[in-house]
């Protein structure tokens, strides 16, 4: 790869993208360096290289900052497994990597401290240790060696077809613009989703 950033570059950009610094966001930027490093792969310009993601906590922005992988473009998928999984592949040779991010509890505050200091009842000394031990934890995350801190393990995947684009159409009911293939038919008329309510009977 050309022109490797640094974990520490890769994550002031990550911490200036997402807002603030929490190890949830530590956990994506290990993940898609790693991804990087073992494809042997530059950050995606388009959509060459796929982020699969299990959850969608803070990790994934730290995902998208370094991979390129995004929404927009159509090389994010989202899986609600609610796990710190992330898979990356390239359409190019069908290489496939899952990271699965588990720093395990090095510097983790304690459930009392963490429960404190989230409800305004954290005395300044121990504001201060949990700011500590939070930072700790994001270096462990951005610099342990790898086994401490996730496994890699090379997978086969079935590759997404690349995000196309569609006609865009009124809404026969208000009015706005939307994705054709996302259309219904309510009382005749073509509507978006929004305007449209699922019949179910409840099984």
């Amino acid at each position: 790869m050309k022109n490797v950033e640094s974990i520490n570059e890769l994550w002031q950009k990550a911490v200036e993208f997402h807002g603030h610094a929490c190890p949830g966001l530590a956990y994506g930027v290990r993940a898609g360096a790693l991804a990087l490093e073992k494809l042997a792969y530059g950050r995606a310009a388009d959509e060459e290289l796929i982020a699969i993601v299990e959850t969608d906590s803070c990790s994934i922005d730290g995902i998208q900052v370094v991979t390129g992988c995004t929404l927009g473009k159509g090389n994010l998928i989202f899986k609600d497994h609610g796990k710190s999984a992330f898979t990356f592949a390239l359409r190019n040779n069908g290489k496939a990597v899952r990271i699965v991010m588990d720093a395990g509890n090095a510097c983790r505050p304690d459930d009392y401290l963490r429960e404190k200091v989230m409800t305004g009842r954290a005395s300044p000394e121990e504001k201060q240790l949990f700011q500590e031990m939070k930072e700790k934890r994001i270096r462990h995350i951005l610099e342990a060696p790898e086994d401490e801190v996730c496994t890699v393990q090379w997978v086969d995947v079935k590759l997404p077809e690349k995000a196309q684009i569609f006609k865009s159409i009124p809404c026969e009911l208000c009015g706005e613009f939307f994705m054709e293939p996302r259309g219904r038919i309510k009382d005749g008329k073509i509507v978006c989703l929004s305007c449209f309510r699922e019949y179910t009977r409840g099984w």
